[in-house]
């Protein structure tokens, strides 16, 4: 364990450097040296501080993989970080039976990352899953998971995208209520996300849109981008409009049932989109 306090620490000053190369090679000495302590997966007996060493140093390797936008990577170091967590809370619930220090822990960072990605990868199992966890960890606490903002955020941008409301979505990507940077680095995911499911309600609700319009709605930085976006959805390009695909289905549907279907997405963003003209 001699040469493991200062991996971490040299960890700490590559990550923030953002010297990946180095981040990742310091990372595979770490992981070695962990494997020879036995100590990759921990046990509550471990020695408190080489129990303390290797969370740091698997939490370190997730937020690198976040900065090196590797969501597999991330994944994997959630997955192996979450037996730490487990005699983390065993610790909280439980005062005096370890000596485990979990004041350094960024599990509250890590996993509100970890709900960010699956919503922007639109896994809501998983999401909901490991949420249902946490509400009820929350409730033997007497709190609420809001009540932890790297929780909250990706909670809220859920419930809005549920209810349609994407232009609050963008808004939130794209402010200061962001609770760390790592955070921003799912914006253009997630916005790819709301740009599909607008798409969607777009064909459902009307049979075309002036190519104007449609880039503010799909917040799309330029005309052409929408059109480049319009063919990979196999729309029709006619006289600067954008003229959708009728499905059998659609087509029996009254218009006023197919206005209906999406009118609240529709309205939200559309309000939004003329906002951006206003801005702009």
């Amino acid at each position: 364990m001699s040469d493991l306090p200062s991996l971490v620490s040299e960890l700490h000053h590559a990550l923030e450097r953002q010297q990946f190369d180095a981040v990742n090679s310091l990372l595979s000495r770490a992981k070695i040296s962990l494997l020879q302590q036995n100590a990759l997966i921990p046990n509550p007996e471990m020695h408190p501080q080489l129990f303390n060493l290797a969370r740091a140093v698997l939490e370190l390797g997730a937020l690198a993989s976040i900065r090196q936008q590797d969501a597999q990577a991330f994944t994997r170091y959630y997955q192996q970080l979450q037996p730490f967590y487990d005699i983390e809370r065993y610790s909280e619930e439980n005062p005096g039976s370890s000596q485990m220090d979990i004041r350094n822990s960024q599990r509250s960072k890590i996993t509100g990352l970890y709900l960010l990605l699956l919503l922007s990868m639109g896994n809501s199992t998983g999401f909901h899953t490991v949420l249902e966890g946490l509400v009820e960890e929350a409730s033997l606490k007497g709190k609420k998971v809001e009540d932890d903002p790297y929780v909250k955020y990706p909670v809220e941008l859920e419930r809005n995208l549920m209810e349609g409301s994407y232009d609050k979505v963008w808004a939130e990507t794209k402010s200061e209520r962001v609770p760390s940077e790592d955070f921003g680095l799912f914006s253009n995911i997630l916005v790819g996300t709301i740009r599909s499911e607008i798409a969607d309600c777009s064909e459902k609700a009307y049979p075309s849109l002036p190519i104007s319009n449609a880039k503010n709605l799909l917040f799309l930085e330029s005309e052409g981008a929408v059109i480049e976006f319009a063919v990979q959805r196999g729309w029709i390009l006619r006289d600067g409009r954008i003229y959708f695909p009728v499905e059998p289905e659609a087509a029996a549907r009254s218009e006023k049932d197919i206005l209906l279907a999406s009118s609240t997405v529709i309205e939200n963003t559309i309000g939004y989109a003329r906002e951006l003209e206003m801005i702009v």
